[in-house]
This record gives C-alpha cells, structure tokens and sequence, in this order.
C-alpha cells in the first residue's frame, strides 16, 4: 500500500464489534496470513492467525478470524505490537474489512487453548478480522459514544512545548488523534523541546505501550505525507533522516 492509502484508511476505519454471518474467504485468510508472517519476519514478534476466533468472544456478534498478538515480554515488544499490528489493521480496512483491537473483553484462557505459544512468550491483545455488518448495532453505537463523548486533541497530549511544531508535526499529531486505543484514553505523552520530538507512556510494562507504538505509525505516516522521512527510536525520539546527518565544524580561516 502506498502512505495515501494507508492515510485513506485511517480515515476509514472505526472499531466494529458486528461481523457478517459470511467468514472470510479462504484467499482473504491466506493474504492475512501473509501479512502476519511478514510482520513477524521483520519485527521479531510472534503474531499468530486464527481463522475461527468466535469462541473466544460473548458480546461480538456473527463470523470473525482474528490475530493473536503475542512476543516476548518486553516493553519494546509491546510497542512494535502496536506498531506493525495496526499496519496489518490499516491494509484490512483499505481492503473493505471490519477489524478491532481487543484486550480484556475476550476468554483468554480459549486464546490460549487455540495458540501454542512457548512459555517465555506472551499473548498481548488480539485483533479480530470479518466482513462488516452493514450497520452499526445498537451495543456499537453506545460502546462508540460512551469512549467518545470527550476526545483529546494531540495540544492535550503534550506535557513540554517550547516552541511551535513544524507543521508536518502538526498533520502527524493530527493523525495521532485518530489513533485507536484502550477506551479512547490515548495515554502518550510528548515532548516537544530543541527541535526534538518525544514520547512516553506511564507504566510501559501495560498495554499502554501498545497504544504508543500505534501513534507512532500514524505520527510517521502523516510525516511521510508532508515530505518528512522518519523513524521512532529505542529512546522514544522521533528522528528524521536530517538528524542523521553529522556536520563537521567549519574550521575558521587562516588570516593572511
């Protein structure tokens, strides 16, 4: 997908909990299931398919697969979960699917039963995949408004600004903004100071952190479209390729 499409589906996608009666097809599961050995190929994550994940659930409604998000148990883990997952997410969406992040509402312990998962690994949240229902349900409208009824803008999710933000900073927060997160709570904090970008979560060890590593895909995304090429380092400090470069001091010149 290209960075407008991924842009496009941002705009696209909203939680669903209302799947068709209609499972995904067979060639829709194995592209999935592409899509999550890719991103366990290249984030060292331990993502797992599973194509009936309606057992697992009591309030969801109609046929649904779903991804297990699962990795060893590391703060950085929990935040490329939230990264690459809500990557998988974004191509599903633009692609006409219905999907959710899900953490807490859901029987673990049948997760579980469905995974063989090592010991020194752990499962996170899991994302379900289907066909949407045409409308919304009642229970989905009242879930949407109860976590919607007052939404951070990214001004709120600052603690420290000591200058204005460039402005493809600002489209990058906007697109922070619609980040999808455990009840809307959208818990990351940034920093803005020097011409430096960062940011934090309390208690990284939660799935707070997943939360952060799916701001920061939105945040590169929207940097990407306004011409600014990024990465989020180890630190948490969002880096340009600019920043890379090492500029050797000019040595003054000789009088003559």
């Amino acid at each position: 997908m290209t960075n407008e499409e991924y842009i496009k589906a941002i705009d696209m996608r909203r939680s669903r909990r209302a799947y068709s009666s209609k499972p995904l097809d067979d060639n829709t599961k194995n592209i999935i299931r592409a899509m999550v050995d890719a991103v366990n190929g290249a984030a060292d994550l331990d993502f797992i398919f599973i194509d009936d994940a309606t057992p697992a659930f009591r309030i969801f409604t109609g046929k649904f697969s779903m991804i297990a998000v699962c990795g060893p148990d590391s703060q950085k883990t929990r935040e490329d979960c939230g990264y690459y997952g809500e990557s998988v997410v974004l191509q599903c969406v633009y692609h006409g699917l219905a999907t959710c992040w899900v953490s807490g509402t859901y029987n673990e312990n049948k997760v579980y039963d469905m995974i063989d998962l090592p010991r020194n690994k752990r499962l996170f949240c899991v994302i379900t995949i289907g066909n949407p229902k045409n409308r919304f349900t009642t229970v989905e409208r009242t879930m949407y408004a109860a976590t919607h009824n007052k939404n951070k803008t990214y001004q709120d999710m600052f603690d420290y600004s000591d200058a204005k933000l460039p402005e493809p900073y600002v489209y990058g927060m906007k697109l922070v903004e619609k980040a999808p997160s455990a009840v809307n709570r959208r818990p990351v904090k940034f920093r803005y100071e020097n011409g430096v970008l960062s940011g934090s979560v309390e208690d990284p060890y939660s799935d707070k952190s997943i939360d952060f590593g799916i701001a920061k895909l939105h945040f590169v995304l929207g940097c990407r479209a306004k011409g600014v090429i990024g990465h989020w380092s180890f630190e948490n400090v969002f880096e340009t390729e600019e920043a890379k470069v090492i500029k050797l001091p000019v040595e003054p010149e000789e009088e003559e």
